[in-house]
């Protein structure tokens, strides 16, 4: 399926990057797995090659150019969640940082690599590019902006293949560490802070710990990547899992104001 062709997955420490780095390497895939320490790149074991990389490091995105590539996994990134009236703006561009400025990056200095082997990216976004519920404003602006990028660069070239996979609520540790990330910034925000958003915060924190526990595998999510470096046609967009195919009908068939009432009627039950 894979065979031969060498492919670099961004964020393969855990989650949905370690789970497609060993997929794809399962399907003959050369896997350059991309990870911020020795040690992670240890535990992923023999059937991949770590490679370095803080997306956000210059000197490490830089060293990608070095690489023979057929496909880009744009996978690394975190989920900033708070509500918008008193989230730093620090945490904003944090967000922004990591999850489009950094996956922009990464793409530049692939670029010449796929080009060179007519490639393809692939890169992970999500039914919150979408959708954005709230309190996940910053993650939501983030794959917004992601699934934009997405769209001009494959209107741009017809050399490197640009394809958008949106999940769903995914069983990762990404929810695990966003959620003790959002409960130390909350703690963090003034008084009137609490008074406004206390009943939507443990509404929404609820609803983000059952995501964690009852969400699809990320296989779900490694084999529709796979599918999507091989196939003959990719689609432009993959939606995985059947909550996000939902939201994203929804999304398309309903005005902005039906999509407020329902999400408000969602969060009241």
């Amino acid at each position: 399926m894979l065979d031969g062709r060498t492919v670099l997955v961004t964020g393969a420490s855990s989650g949905i990057g370690r789970t497609t780095a060993l997929h794809l390497a399962q399907l003959g895939a050369n896997v350059l797995a991309g990870v911020r320490t020795p040690e992670a790149g240890e535990a992923l074991g023999p059937t991949v090659t770590p490679v370095r990389l803080d997306v956000t490091r210059a000197p490490d995105v830089a060293a990608l150019a070095q690489y023979r590539l057929d496909g880009l996994v744009n996978n690394a990134g975190i989920a900033v969640t708070a509500p918008l009236e008193f989230l730093p703006v620090e945490e904003l561009r944090r967000q922004l940082e990591i999850n489009v400025i950094a996956q922009l990056a990464v793409t530049q200095a692939c670029m010449p690599a796929l080009r060179a082997t007519q490639g393809r990216i692939v890169n992970v976004s999500s039914i919150a590019g979408r959708v954005a519920l709230p309190l996940y404003g910053p993650y939501a602006a983030s794959k917004f902006a992601l699934e934009a990028l997405s769209d001009a660069l494959r209107r741009e070239q017809q050399e490197v293949g640009v394809i958008l996979v949106e999940p769903g609520s995914i069983a990762t540790p990404i929810w695990d560490r966003s959620l003790a990330a959002a409960d130390a910034l909350y703690a963090a925000m003034p008084p009137i802070a609490h008074e406004r958003y206390d009943a939507l915060v443990a509404k929404l924190r609820g609803m983000a710990e059952k995501q964690g526990e009852e969400g699809e595998p990320p296989e779900a999510v490694a084999r529709v990547i796979a599918t999507a470096l091989s196939t003959a046609r990719p689609r432009t967009r993959y939606v995985v899992g059947n909550r996000a195919r939902v939201q994203a009908a929804l999304a398309r068939a309903l005005s902005g104001r039906a999509m407020d009432k329902l999400l408000a009627r969602a969060i009241k039950t």
